[in-house]
């Protein structure tokens, strides 16, 4: 419950943030170390997937890849992560759907990278900490609230 009550608080503030953010202003005040992040398709995979961050949190695709896919069932690589998070099922989470268009609260990958309880295995990043920031996970959970566009 107290989890919940943070979420609901950061999700407040990020729709102030993101309401008072001109179209030529960055989301800096709440992304921390992925200043460039914003709530699209083209600049999750960029900031969070393929690359690290300021903080030392690894990129995802450095387990997530055609080869660790075999282990944790999962590949991130620009070619194909779209197709392998949105409307698709868990692979180790019976009734989990990884990104639900529409539903970050019901989408299995908000779940994982706030290491929520009831998830299969840990929070992710595996090697984390540093876990993702609250900001970068409020950008994640704002493109999927906008019907989670490949864009």
């Amino acid at each position: 419950m107290h989890v919940h009550r943070h979420i609901f608080i950061a999700l407040a503030l990020l729709g102030v943030s993101i309401g008072s953010v001109g179209c030529d202003e960055s989301l800096t005040s709440i992304t921390g170390p992925t200043p460039n992040l914003v709530p699209t398709f083209s600049s999750i995979q960029a900031e969070i997937f393929n690359n690290g961050d300021s903080s030392g949190r690894a990129a995802c695709v450095q387990c997530h890849n055609a080869i660790g896919q075999l282990f944790n069932g999962l590949n991130l690589n620009a070619n194909v992560s779209y197709n392998n998070l949105v409307n698709v099922a868990s692979r180790f989470k019976a009734g989990a759907v990884r990104v639900i268009p529409g539903d970050p609260e019901n989408s299995y990958l908000i779940h994982k990278l706030e290491g929520r309880a009831g998830i299969v295995g840990v929070r992710m990043p595996f090697s984390g900490p540093p876990y993702l920031t609250a900001g970068q996970i409020l950008v994640i959970r704002k493109w999927i609230e906008l019907g989670a566009r490949n864009d």
